[in-house]
Protein backbone atom coordinates (compact mmCIF):
# COMPACT_ATOMS: atom_id res chain seq x y z
CA UNK A 1 0.00 0.00 0.00
CA UNK A 2 1.40 3.08 -0.91
CA UNK A 3 1.53 5.23 2.02
CA UNK A 4 0.48 9.14 2.66
CA UNK A 5 2.34 10.80 5.67
CA UNK A 6 1.33 14.09 6.62
CA UNK A 7 2.80 16.44 8.36
CA UNK A 8 2.56 19.83 9.82
CA UNK A 9 3.79 21.53 6.50
CA UNK A 10 3.73 18.68 4.00
CA UNK A 11 2.28 15.62 2.23
CA UNK A 12 5.12 12.59 1.74
CA UNK A 13 4.39 9.80 -0.61
CA UNK A 14 6.30 7.26 -3.08
CA UNK A 15 7.01 8.93 -6.80
CA UNK A 16 4.05 8.20 -9.10
CA UNK A 17 3.72 8.13 -12.55
CA UNK A 18 1.60 11.66 -11.87
CA UNK A 19 4.56 12.94 -10.25
CA UNK A 20 6.33 13.38 -13.12
CA UNK A 21 5.73 16.81 -14.29
CA UNK A 22 6.73 18.38 -10.68
CA UNK A 23 9.52 15.97 -10.99
CA UNK A 24 11.20 17.16 -13.77
CA UNK A 25 10.34 20.98 -12.54
CA UNK A 26 12.09 20.18 -9.05
CA UNK A 27 14.88 19.13 -10.74
CA UNK A 28 15.72 21.40 -13.24
CA UNK A 29 14.92 24.72 -10.72
CA UNK A 30 17.54 22.84 -8.51
CA UNK A 31 20.10 21.82 -10.88
CA UNK A 32 22.83 23.93 -10.26
CA UNK A 33 22.64 23.83 -6.38
CA UNK A 34 22.70 19.50 -6.58
CA UNK A 35 25.64 19.75 -8.18
CA UNK A 36 28.01 20.42 -5.33
CA UNK A 37 26.17 17.04 -3.64
CA UNK A 38 25.71 14.74 -6.94
CA UNK A 39 26.99 12.38 -9.35
CA UNK A 40 27.83 14.25 -12.40
CA UNK A 41 24.36 13.87 -14.50
CA UNK A 42 24.15 14.15 -18.43
CA UNK A 43 21.73 16.04 -20.21
CA UNK A 44 19.22 13.41 -20.33
CA UNK A 45 18.96 12.80 -16.89
CA UNK A 46 16.68 16.36 -16.40
CA UNK A 47 14.10 15.18 -19.96
CA UNK A 48 11.07 13.70 -18.91
CA UNK A 49 11.16 10.51 -20.66
CA UNK A 50 14.52 9.77 -18.55
CA UNK A 51 12.57 10.84 -15.32
CA UNK A 52 9.68 8.81 -16.48
CA UNK A 53 11.76 5.64 -16.50
CA UNK A 54 13.23 6.76 -12.82
CA UNK A 55 9.64 6.76 -11.47
CA UNK A 56 8.88 3.62 -12.58
CA UNK A 57 11.84 2.04 -11.43
CA UNK A 58 11.57 3.69 -8.07
CA UNK A 59 7.68 2.57 -7.81
CA UNK A 60 8.78 -1.10 -9.03
CA UNK A 61 11.44 -0.92 -5.87
CA UNK A 62 8.93 -0.13 -3.93
CA UNK A 63 6.51 -2.82 -4.67
CA UNK A 64 9.62 -5.06 -4.11
CA UNK A 65 10.62 -3.73 -0.99
CA UNK A 66 14.24 -3.07 -1.81
CA UNK A 67 13.80 0.72 -1.89
CA UNK A 68 11.49 3.28 -0.94
CA UNK A 69 11.40 6.72 -3.00
CA UNK A 70 9.26 9.43 -1.30
CA UNK A 71 8.67 12.84 -2.06
CA UNK A 72 7.40 15.62 0.37
CA UNK A 73 4.54 17.79 -1.21
CA UNK A 74 3.39 20.91 -0.52
CA UNK A 75 0.00 20.83 1.49
CA UNK A 76 -1.81 21.51 -2.02
CA UNK A 77 0.49 18.87 -3.64
CA UNK A 78 1.57 21.26 -6.27
CA UNK A 79 4.64 21.55 -5.72
CA UNK A 80 7.89 18.96 -4.31
CA UNK A 81 9.73 20.59 -1.62
CA UNK A 82 11.85 17.40 -0.81
CA UNK A 83 12.98 14.03 -1.31
CA UNK A 84 14.38 11.01 0.14
CA UNK A 85 15.19 7.42 -0.82
CA UNK A 86 15.78 4.62 1.39
CA UNK A 87 17.32 2.12 -1.04
CA UNK A 88 19.78 -0.71 -0.68
CA UNK A 89 17.08 -2.58 1.65
CA UNK A 90 18.65 -5.29 2.84
CA UNK A 91 16.73 -7.96 5.46
CA UNK A 92 17.50 -10.89 7.23
CA UNK A 93 20.41 -10.25 10.13
CA UNK A 94 20.98 -7.08 8.76
CA UNK A 95 17.78 -5.55 8.48
CA UNK A 96 19.26 -2.15 6.93
CA UNK A 97 19.53 0.24 4.09
CA UNK A 98 20.99 3.59 3.16
CA UNK A 99 19.49 7.11 3.04
CA UNK A 100 19.83 9.52 0.53
CA UNK A 101 17.94 13.10 0.41
CA UNK A 102 17.24 16.46 -1.05
CA UNK A 103 15.93 19.61 -0.45
CA UNK A 104 15.00 23.06 -2.97
CA UNK A 105 17.27 25.92 -2.48
CA UNK A 106 14.48 28.17 -1.93
CA UNK A 107 13.07 25.34 1.18
CA UNK A 108 16.62 25.44 2.69
CA UNK A 109 16.96 26.47 6.37
CA UNK A 110 13.00 26.34 7.47
CA UNK A 111 13.17 23.01 9.27
CA UNK A 112 11.20 21.18 6.41
CA UNK A 113 14.05 18.65 5.67
CA UNK A 114 14.11 17.49 9.21
CA UNK A 115 10.32 17.35 9.20
CA UNK A 116 10.45 15.10 6.48
CA UNK A 117 12.97 12.73 7.05
CA UNK A 118 11.77 12.30 10.71
CA UNK A 119 8.46 11.43 9.40
CA UNK A 120 9.91 8.56 6.59
CA UNK A 121 12.32 7.27 9.00
CA UNK A 122 10.03 6.49 11.10
CA UNK A 123 8.10 5.21 8.93
CA UNK A 124 10.85 3.21 7.83
CA UNK A 125 11.80 1.49 11.40
CA UNK A 126 7.88 0.76 11.73
CA UNK A 127 6.85 -0.67 8.49
CA UNK A 128 9.53 -2.29 7.79
CA UNK A 129 10.70 -3.47 10.85
CA UNK A 130 14.53 -2.32 9.85
CA UNK A 131 17.23 -1.72 12.51
CA UNK A 132 19.52 0.20 11.24
CA UNK A 133 19.23 3.74 8.41
CA UNK A 134 23.12 4.43 7.11
CA UNK A 135 23.52 8.13 5.75
CA UNK A 136 26.61 9.34 4.32
CA UNK A 137 28.08 13.18 3.56
CA UNK A 138 30.54 14.63 2.60
CA UNK A 139 32.49 15.98 5.22
CA UNK A 140 32.38 20.01 3.67
CA UNK A 141 28.45 19.20 3.87
CA UNK A 142 27.92 20.89 7.21
CA UNK A 143 23.97 21.38 6.74
CA UNK A 144 23.86 17.69 6.17
CA UNK A 145 25.76 17.14 9.06
CA UNK A 146 23.75 19.04 11.37
CA UNK A 147 20.44 17.41 9.96
CA UNK A 148 21.61 14.43 10.56
CA UNK A 149 22.83 14.47 14.24
CA UNK A 150 19.79 16.51 14.95
CA UNK A 151 18.20 13.42 13.81
CA UNK A 152 20.15 11.30 15.63
CA UNK A 153 22.68 9.78 13.89
CA UNK A 154 25.95 9.13 14.79
CA UNK A 155 29.04 9.28 13.32
CA UNK A 156 30.51 5.55 12.74
CA UNK A 157 33.76 6.45 10.58
CA UNK A 158 35.45 8.25 7.67
CA UNK A 159 35.34 6.60 4.28
CA UNK A 160 38.00 7.43 1.97
CA UNK A 161 37.39 8.34 -1.60
CA UNK A 162 33.82 6.66 -1.29
CA UNK A 163 31.90 8.47 -3.63
CA UNK A 164 32.40 9.93 -7.37
CA UNK A 165 30.07 13.56 -6.76
CA UNK A 166 30.62 16.14 -9.09
CA UNK A 167 32.99 14.45 -10.84
CA UNK A 168 35.79 13.32 -8.29
CA UNK A 169 36.28 10.93 -5.73
CA UNK A 170 35.66 12.30 -2.09
CA UNK A 171 35.60 11.51 1.41
CA UNK A 172 32.33 10.62 3.26
CA UNK A 173 31.52 10.77 6.70
CA UNK A 174 29.18 7.14 7.68
CA UNK A 175 26.46 7.88 10.22
CA UNK A 176 23.65 5.41 11.36
CA UNK A 177 20.83 5.81 13.39
CA UNK A 178 19.92 2.33 15.05
CA UNK A 179 16.04 1.51 15.49
CA UNK A 180 14.96 1.95 19.30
Amino acid sequence: MIPELKTPNMIISVLKPDDLTLLVKYQNENRKHFAKWEPTRSLDYYSAEETRKRINTNLQSFKLGTSVSLVAFNKAKTEIIALCTFSNIVYGVFQACNLGYSISEREQGKGLMFEMLESSINYLFTEYNLHRIMANYIPENKRSEKLLFRLGFEKEGLAKSYLKIAGKWQDHVLTSKISS
